[in-house]
């Protein structure tokens, strides 16, 4: 009894560490929102920085990692050694390869299963696949980059259904593949697609069977579908290259639309709410705030980027990150690496830093943002981790360490365009080589 006594706090403790455990099975993560919930983390890196807890060979591509119920859950591209090359980041040469679907034991790293298809390419930055796989009721759903859905088991990577937006739907591949995370919706997986009629499908999640399909624009854009409440009924907000839409998450019928005609359809920063305010954010076209009043069916635009420029930039023109709202403020990477603050009520920006990103200005110069605690963590594309707080005041820099190595260099530099992901108190994320885990852990 003495002795049970003395553990018992020891007990206690690592019960309740452990039932806050969270899992990331999907974009964003666990609520689809950039929050990471666990508690336990630690408040800053020490000098030198962490060991990775371990690190595996992986081939390249965009995708983020899932983390359900100790395993891992990732797209690579592998091509053959005496493939073609492309000449530029907009050589669109076709180049033979697969496309796979890896599962790994979150702990160690040891390979469980893969599953692979043959892919060749035709698009823009062909390093790999681009979408996070989505994990639910022991499945793993993927989106390849040339239109490849696949529903696999969760536990042996066997197949279990899947579509080709190209040949079942007409789908025109996009300059940039094939980027949109999939959505659950209940019993549906709701997924950007493209063609006459079906920019956005929706599918049965257990047995693939289509449900509904909707909407037409000349391409799709990179938008994953997002559901959010406004005004008391839930929304599926689809955003493409002509328009941002409010659809039943039921029945696929258009509520409402407001046009918004983008360069290049480039739609890819995933939709913020606010109350009763939606914020989107572009790299050519700039950001625009809706709004929804009482009695009415359609938002209105509170207030528009009117300025098209890349470079000279008056609001937040974020090119593939998706920005964070709190407490009325908008945190983003703008077009070259920016990093700025924005009233969300007007859009007047109160300051910028190239410190999270780049260090520097670059086109398209990107950083992630995840919200912990009291805290941010943002991951730069120059492989480093941050925590940081983010307020109106200023970007206060806590910490930082170097956490993998940019390897892709198709923009002229080396970055990594990955999400990590954060789960049992560890963080996951990859490049085009390699996938590293790290404990970040308190002590």
């Amino acid at each position: 009894m003495h002795l049970f006594r003395k553990l018992l706090p020891a007990v206690l403790l690592f019960v309740t560490a452990s039932s806050l455990a969270d899992d990331w099975p999907q974009w964003l993560g666990p609520q689809r929102d950039g929050i990471w919930r666990e508690t336990g983390i630690l408040q800053k890196f020490p000098a030198g920085g962490l060991t990775p807890k371990w690190r595996v060979e992986l081939g390249a591509g965009y995708s983020g990692p899932s983390v359900v119920a100790g395993r891992l859950y990732v797209m690579d591209r592998i091509v053959p050694t005496n493939a073609p090359k492309a000449k530029s980041a907009f050589d669109f040469t076709r180049i033979p390869g697969t496309e796979r679907v890896r599962c790994f034991n979150a702990a160690d790293g040891k390979p469980l299963w893969t599953h692979e298809y043959d892919c060749p390419y035709t698009v823009s930055y062909a390093a790999g696949p681009r979408a996070t796989p989505l994990v639910a009721g022991g499945r793993v759903y993927s989106v390849g980059t040339m239109g490849n859905l696949t529903c696999l088991d969760a536990k042996t990577g066997r197949l279990l259904w899947s579509h080709d937006f190209k040949t079942e739907y007409g789908l025109k591949i996009p300059t940039w593949g094939v980027s949109a995370n999939p959505l659950l919706e209940g019993n549906q997986l709701i997924c950007l697609v493209g063609g006459e009629g079906s920019v956005a499908v929706s599918f049965d999640r257990v047995t693939g069977k289509e449900l509904w399909r909707a909407l037409s624009a000349r391409e799709p854009g990179y938008c994953p579908p997002t559901v959010y409440e406004f005004g008391g009924r839930r929304q599926l907000i689809l955003w493409h290259a002509e328009a941002v839409n409010g659809l039943d998450p039921k029945t696929g019928r258009v509520l409402w639309t407001i046009p918004w005609k983008l360069n290049y359809g480039m739609s890819i920063a995933t939709p913020r709410k606010m109350g009763e305010q939606l914020f989107l954010t572009c790299f050519y076209n700039g950001s625009m705030m809706l709004r929804f009043d009482k009695g009415s069916e359609a938002p209105s635009v509170v207030w528009r980027t009117e300025k098209m420029s890349e470079r000279n930039t008056t609001h937040l023109n974020c090119t593939m990150s998706t920005p964070f709202i709190e407490a009325g403020h908008i945190y983003g990477a703008c077009s070259y690496g920016q990093y700025r603050c924005l009233r969300a009520d007007t859009g007047e920006r109160l300051w910028e830093t190239y410190a999270p990103t780049s260090g520097k200005s670059e086109r398209w110069g990107n950083c992630f943002t995840v919200k912990n605690g009291n805290r941010f963590i943002l991951f730069s594309e120059t492989g480093d981790l941050i925590f940081a707080k983010l307020s109106p005041q200023g970007y206060d820099e806590i910490s930082r360490m170097h956490l993998i190595d940019p390897v892709n260099t198709d923009p002229g530099r080396g970055v990594v365009w990955t999400h990590p992901a954060f789960a049992n108190r560890r963080v996951y994320v990859r490049n085009d080589r390699e996938l590293v885990c790290v404990d970040l852990a308190g002590k």
